[in-house]
């Protein structure tokens, strides 16, 4: 007689189940993030909007009850989502307990309107007074500090960074623009959104002029000025290298102090940074031009030196790859001679090593006057070949011993100013001129 089988019963079927699940379960259940991670997250009807922005927000966990705020605004193509991943800024924030906003630009290219005349002025409209409707959502909703507020960009964003300081100069305390345009450079009134003149660096004016397109846009305030960070790749071809100068320019002009370095040094190999009006880490108006760099700003590490430019590291130190804040004493002098004709003139640039040690290794920081362009040199290599220029070594007069000179020169281009950079500094310390 054939055997019968049983059919399993239904506890035997719920317990095979439930034991082939009981990993899948486990392995989903380790996957969700804590429901008190911090998170990027939306807000909606945020306030007075013209121009359809959307608003992300990242509150870090660290966040105390009366937190800073930065607005931190990308670049044409991207979004704030974009610019969140992509950016130090959000890491930055879970360390120093800072909330940050993400604008995101929803017109055809992602492009923040940085050129039309609403937006060159205080509550004229379009993109500002949306962003401005978030840092108010973020003082009533998230209780942040109104004292403590900064804003930071790349490329468009830091087009807007600068539209941002000359419309709202009592909101913004700072800001920082990666490979941006002075306030007002881009401006047009047909429509467009794109300023190639602009783009393209050749618009250059001088600093009072700069100074007063930022200071139209707000009339009759005479309160404090954001202090300013800007930061430019020579080799950019996007937004290129001369508007670096124009907004040195311009924020120098606007924070009432002198285009003469007030500090100079090298932080990387690359890197040549300026500090005006101040020599430390939070100077009225800091610039990094950064040697041989296209249109991919910022880089690892220069959130950083933003949120320290802001002060909104917890430390009261510049970083520990930074030198001392402190220019170094003299040991070096300079004489410099030029001989100039129509549109062209000649430099000789003598530097004496007046230390007691030898120097092996230099690099020459000045500034060239407005409209001087290097066209050639000798001795030397010379980068950029305008504004904020370092001339470094050539192998055979690298050391220069105490007491000891060595001669470079160049050729250069000029629109009318032929004079000569009022201060020189070797390798950080700042030299004598004759």
């Amino acid at each position: 007689m054939p055997r019968t089988r049983r059919r399993p019963g239904l506890r035997t079927l719920l317990t095979a189940l439930l034991a082939g699940l009981t990993p899948l379960l486990a392995a989903l259940l380790l996957a969700v993030p804590s429901a008190h991670a911090a998170s990027l997250t939306e807000v909606t009807g945020f306030g007075a909007n013209p121009s359809n922005l959307r608003m992300y927000v990242y509150r870090p966990d660290s966040a105390p009850v009366r937190p800073a705020v930065l607005v931190a605004v990308h670049y044409c193509t991207g979004s704030g989502p974009a610019f969140y991943s992509g950016t130090e800024f959000a890491s930055l924030a879970d360390r120093y307990g800072f909330l940050v906003i993400y604008p995101s630009a929803t017109r055809s290219g992602g492009c923040f309107d940085v050129s039309s005349p609403q937006a060159l002025k205080r509550g004229g409209g379009s993109d500002p007074v949306g962003i401005m409707s978030m840092v108010t959502y973020a003082q009533q909703h998230y209780g942040a500090d109104p004292a403590r507020v900064f804003v930071t960009g790349a490329s468009s964003g830091a087009m807007m960074t600068n539209v941002l300081l000359g419309d709202y100069p009592d909101v913004f305390k700072a800001g920082a623009a990666f490979m941006g345009v002075p306030f007002g450079c881009f401006a047009t009134t047909d429509g467009s959104e794109w300023n190639s003149a602009c783009a393209n660096g050749t618009v250059i004016r001088t600093p009072q002029q700069w100074g007063d397109l930022a200071r139209g846009a707000y009339p009759g305030y005479n309160g404090p000025r954001p202090r300013m960070q800007v930061w430019h790749g020579t080799d950019d071809t996007t937004l290129r290298y001369p508007n670096f100068g124009e907004e040195i320019k311009q924020w120098t002009d606007v924070l009432g102090v002198s285009q003469t370095p007030a500090f100079t040094d090298h932080p990387q190999s690359t890197w040549t940074r300026t500090r005006y009006g101040g020599t430390g880490t939070q100077a009225p108006v800091e610039a990094v031009s950064i040697q041989g760099t296209g249109h991919t700003l910022p880089t690892s590490g220069m959130a950083a030196r933003a949120i320290s430019f802001f002060g909104l590291d917890s430390t009261t130190t510049q970083p520990p790859t930074d030198p001392p804040t402190t220019p170094p004493a003299r040991a070096c002098r300079v004489a410099y001679t030029t001989s100039a004709w129509n549109t062209g003139l000649t430099a000789s640039i003598t530097v004496t090593n007046t230390g007691t040690a030898p120097i092996d290794g230099w690099a020459l920081a000045f500034t060239l006057p407005a409209g001087q362009t290097i066209t050639s040199g000798w001795n030397a290599t010379f980068s950029p070949t305008s504004g904020a220029v370092t001339a470094r070594n050539v192998a055979y007069n690298s050391t220069l011993a105490p007491g000891a000179s060595t001669t470079l020169g160049f050729q250069a281009n000029h629109t009318g100013n032929t004079g000569s950079p009022a201060s020189f500094t070797l390798n950080g310390a700042a030299c004598q001129v004759n």
